[in-house]
């Protein structure tokens, strides 16, 4: 069981979110660098967990990170009466 030391605050989240979505299939060491702000490396691999673990990325065989989460889609999907 390892201890964590610091959880991310929301607007490092997003800051993570933008940057996969402004990015061309970053790995994960090239997302961190180049990140506008510093963020400890062990949060920023609880943020890839949990946005991993939420559909919004996957990790391909290749190791890049993979933007996947579709807002516009899910609305049209509810929309259509699937639940």
């Amino acid at each position: 069981m390892t201890n964590t030391i610091h959880y991310p605050q929301l607007d490092t989240i997003l800051m993570v979110e933008k940057a996969i979505q402004q990015m061309n299939y970053p790995k994960k060491t090239e997302l961190w660098k180049s990140l506008p702000k510093k963020v400890m490396y062990q949060t920023f691999c609880i943020i890839i967990d949990y946005l991993e673990q939420s559909g919004k990325i996957i990790i391909d065989k290749d190791r890049r990170i993979v933007w996947t989460w579709n807002p516009e889609m899910i609305k049209k999907i509810i929309s259509s009466g699937v639940k």
